[in-house]
């Protein structure tokens, strides 16, 4: 059942993502390809739960969930904030920090055992320098983007911005509810996505 839910949520933020990539095709605006990025980042790690309580966890499935919830999502979301805020440095910045994302989250030596059978800590299994200390400023300042973008542009997208911070506080509360299990992370995930696309497709003043 904890996987079906986590696989549940992972469609449904497969699905969104689609959606807010057509709507770049037609558009071409900048922070409507990095919120579909972030979409799709927030898919993949809800497919990695999935596949940590189906099959059980080990170092892959764990990789590839610290490397698209823990290291990516949040970031991807920010740069799209800045890009709103058309500030077109962003979106080279994030294309940046997700090659080093990636090869964070396949280099760094994973430790310890994987014989729980809840969502495996961090600090179990990776040093704090390098992949928790990025993740701890990437997920910080992507955060503080949405924040700060949000009230910078409230005028023009009240609703949408709204929305945006909602989802972003929804996910954030669901990763630090982890020992809830992969039923209520993947629960917070799913709430998360569809209340962020809510926030991306809003229309503007």
């Amino acid at each position: 059942m904890e996987a079906l839910l986590a696989f549940a949520a992972a469609l449904v933020a497969l699905r969104l993502a689609g959606r807010v990539f057509g709507r770049w095709r037609v558009r071409h605006a900048a922070e409507l390809l990095a919120w579909s990025a972030a979409l799709f980042a927030y898919a993949a790690a809800a497919a990695a739960l999935a596949w940590g309580a189906a099959h059980g966890w080990d170092a892959r499935s764990f990789r590839a969930y610290y490397l698209f919830g823990g290291l990516l999502t949040a970031p991807l979301l920010g740069a799209g904030s800045l890009l709103i805020w058309r500030r077109g440095w962003a979106g080279p910045l994030a294309l940046v920090y997700a090659g080093l994302a990636v090869g964070i989250a396949v280099a760094v030596p994973v430790h310890g055992s994987f014989s729980g059978g809840g969502i495996p800590a961090a600090q179990d299994h990776l040093a704090f320098v390098p992949a928790r200390l990025v993740a701890v400023l990437a997920n910080s300042l992507g955060t503080l983007a949405v924040v700060l973008v949000a009230a910078l542009t409230f005028r023009r997208r009240p609703l949408g911005n709204v929305l945006i911070v909602l989802g972003v506080g929804i996910a954030a509360l669901g990763t630090a509810l982890a020992g809830l299990g992969v039923s209520g992370t993947a629960a917070f995930a799913l709430a998360a996505v569809l209340v962020l696309y809510a926030g991306f497709v809003a229309p503007s003043r």
